[in-house]
């Protein structure tokens, strides 16, 4: 693995774990108020106004979209738990779970690529 993947993996990583802390903070915040504790009342909440709406609708559709590029590059590369990192996505974040993804597609990708160049060398 070059530095320069190394590099793009750091990267993944710290979106991950930057995105954890902050959709959760907020998600906690939102089910801790006493007329806020259902999944129900959280969807609702999204779509309060046009502004909620449109970023609520364009979360969804990104979403989906992302799910199944790693359905489909999942599969594609032979990615162990692939399902885990979309179902993940709609119980912790999809800020979390799709740069965990590429960070795990990157790996995948690097060690093909060494493995080609290491045939070519020999």
């Amino acid at each position: 693995m070059t530095n320069r993947d190394k590099f793009i993996c750091l990267i993944y990583g710290l979106i991950a774990l930057l995105a954890l802390p902050a959709t959760w903070v907020n998600n906690i915040a939102f089910m801790t108020q006493p007329d806020h504790a259902s999944f129900s009342d959280f969807f609702r909440a999204a779509y309060v106004n046009a502004a909620a709406a449109s970023l609520t609708n364009d979360l969804f559709l990104v979403a989906f979209a992302a799910c199944i590029f790693m359905a489909v590059e999942g599969r594609r590369l032979a990615i162990r738990f692939v399902w885990l990192y979309i179902a993940l996505s709609a119980l912790i974040a999809i800020s979390v779970t799709f740069p965990l993804f590429l960070l795990a597609r990157h790996i995948r990708l690097a060690k093909q690529q060494d493995i080609l160049e290491s045939a070519k060398t020999a």
